[in-house]
């Protein structure tokens, strides 16, 4: 491989991480469209110089690890000298990649693969060799993403197809496999994230009868006590490790739980607010009980009386309807972003 292109590599890669400082995580299964330049380092078989090009590409994040990428590139290769002929080489490839991304914070790392076809061409006068083959990629590379709707790509990839060659006279030729080397640089928009979605009004209680009516009859249950913590105390936004600030909140709570010996269980309860896809939030809110239920036994609780549930997003307190900036929403919905304990007790009360 070309040593510039790999020194190019290495310094992309690297002026990326410097602006990797902690970011919330900012997956949300969106759809991105983007293009961008490429430098290629044509196969020695060829007998080519270096060549320049350019791609488009559309893609998808399938999940936390996985993103698939929809990729037309061309590359061109010109001045290139075989004996006393001159001509070019030029290679035209449809490929679709997946990616295996190592976070999804604003710096993203990558590796990938691909399948798809090229039509290579070497138009070396008076010849001129077409050949149509398969395509296969592996490279590595990385995302940056600038807001949350537009970012960067850089990633390097060694592609490998099938090509005719010319001897040195340019008077015959041979199918050989090839491998060339792509260095690529683009920009990606960011469309198609799930859009907020207010919670429904609950409907108003009907209302009373008017007419007098034999007293009910007392309805009793076991007395339950609730604690609702603010998940911002207890957790960073999108985020299940537990915070300092968030230990001192559930050190009390576990205090109150230990000196009433009449509490028979605990119920932990995660809950988010709407941003990001159902399974997504649900698969946050059970993280996040989890941890709570496993430091309030940390503290001496019984582990036995702990149970530890998620509920995502379709418990609300709040709504934010009309509300389009999305530092403003998220500052909104702060209330439906909680963890609530609560303890159950062996007294009866009758109402």
């Amino acid at each position: 491989m070309n040593k510039k292109l790999v020194s190019l590599a290495v310094a992309a890669t690297l002026s990326l991480s410097a602006f990797s400082a902690a970011a919330e995580d900012m997956y949300r299964g969106a759809w991105y469209g983007g293009a961008g330049i490429g430098a290629m380092d044509t196969d020695n078989d060829v007998d080519s110089d270096n060549g320049v090009g350019a791609y488009i590409t559309i893609g998808k994040e399938l999940s936390q690890s996985w993103d698939l990428q929809g990729r037309f590139g061309y590359t061109e290769a010109d001045e290139s000298n075989l004996g006393s002929t001159s001509g070019e080489y030029k290679s035209t490839t449809l490929e679709l990649d997946a990616l295996y991304m190592f976070s999804r914070d604003k710096f993203r790392p990558f590796l990938l693969a691909g399948i798809g076809a090229t039509k290579n061409n070497l138009d070396y006068s008076p010849r001129d060799e077409d050949k149509t083959s398969w395509l296969a990629s592996v490279g590595l590379g990385a995302q940056y993403l600038i807001t949350e709707n537009f970012g960067f790509q850089a990633d390097l990839r060694h592609q490998m197809s099938r090509a005719k060659v010319l001897n040195s006279t340019a008077t015959d030729s041979s199918t050989e496999t090839i491998g060339n080397n792509i260095l690529s640089l683009g920009g990606f928009v960011r469309f198609g994230a799930p859009a907020a979605v207010v919670a429904a009004a609950a409907p108003e209680p009907a209302p009373m009868p008017v007419a007098a009516e034999p007293a009910p009859a007392p309805v009793c249950e076991e007395k339950l006590d609730t604690i609702t913590i603010d998940a911002s105390k207890l957790f960073g936004f999108d985020k299940s490790k537990l915070q300092d600030a968030g230990r001192a909140e559930l050190d009390i709570a576990a205090d109150k739980i230990k000196a009433n010996a009449d509490i028979t269980n605990v119920i932990v309860t995660g809950h988010t607010d709407l941003l990001g896809t159902d399974e997504y939030n649900q698969a946050l809110s059970e993280r996040r009980a989890t941890v709570v239920a496993q430091y309030l036994a940390s503290q001496g609780v019984n582990s036995n009386i702990i149970a530890a549930t998620g509920r995502g997003e379709s418990v609300p307190v709040v709504s934010c309807e009309g509300i389009k900036s999305r530092k403003a929403l998220i500052e909104c919905l702060a209330p439906n972003r909680r963890v609530t304990i609560e303890a159950n007790v062996k007294e009866t009360v009758c109402k």
